[in-house]
């Protein structure tokens, strides 16, 4: 393979010093160059670090483009990075996650209805982790949520409509007993305005 065009070189070098994606028009405006020009040498590069090639990868993020690690490298990451990274989202995280991913902008209480139970401190750990913030407030004035950029590069999307369609999950007959048992528990709440569960705890079943 020929050395990188100097196109190349600068999208290269920028792509790496930048902490958050860039999209082929900041791209552009930051190499002076034309859109079209950039989205040549991102086709180059993408297939210079096409998965598999190498331990770093050009993927599509949050809107615009980023390098990222070749999974198969994550351990050694780790490892390097000597548990910097921080632990993986809890069940209820990852719950309170989906809810505000498909329903954003949703409130507070919305999604406690939802769950069940108080959503405080998950919401709390993906507002401290950024992955969630707010995003106004409602008539009645409660805050409302929505997914942030560092979300969609935590999961690898391009842009919300990458969220797997809800239609295609294939539960198991107990998973799909107690999602209607909580959807029938957050009708009935909503129709009544009763006030969402304060306790209960964080997972659902008490702990």
């Amino acid at each position: 393979m020929g050395e990188p065009a100097e196109l190349e070189l600068l999208v290269e070098a920028l792509l790496f010093l930048s902490p958050k994606p860039l999209s082929a028009a900041e791209l552009a405006a930051l190499a002076e160059a034309e859109e079209e020009q950039v989205g040549a040498a991102l086709a180059a590069l993408a297939d210079r670090y096409r998965p598999g090639k190498r331990g770093i990868q050009l993927r599509e993020v949050a809107g615009g483009f980023a390098f990222a690690t070749d999974p198969r490298a994550d351990r050694a990451a780790r490892r390097l990075l000597g548990g910097q990274r921080r632990a993986n989202l809890t069940p209820a995280q990852l719950e309170t996650l989906a809810i505000v991913a498909y329903l954003q902008p949703v409130s507070r209480a919305e999604i406690a209805r939802i769950r069940g139970v108080s959503a405080d401190s998950a919401l709390n750990a993906l507002l401290e982790r950024e992955l969630i913030e707010e995003a106004g407030r409602s008539p009645a004035g409660a805050t409302l949520f929505q997914t942030t950029d560092r979300f969609l590069r935590r999961f690898g999307l391009r842009s919300l409509e990458d969220l797997p369609d809800p239609a295609r999950f294939d539960p198991s007959p107990e998973e799909l007993a107690s999602l209607r048992e909580r959807l029938l528990r957050a009708g009935e709440l909503r129709a009544g305005a009763t006030p969402p569960l304060e306790g209960g705890g964080e997972n659902g079943r008490g702990g």
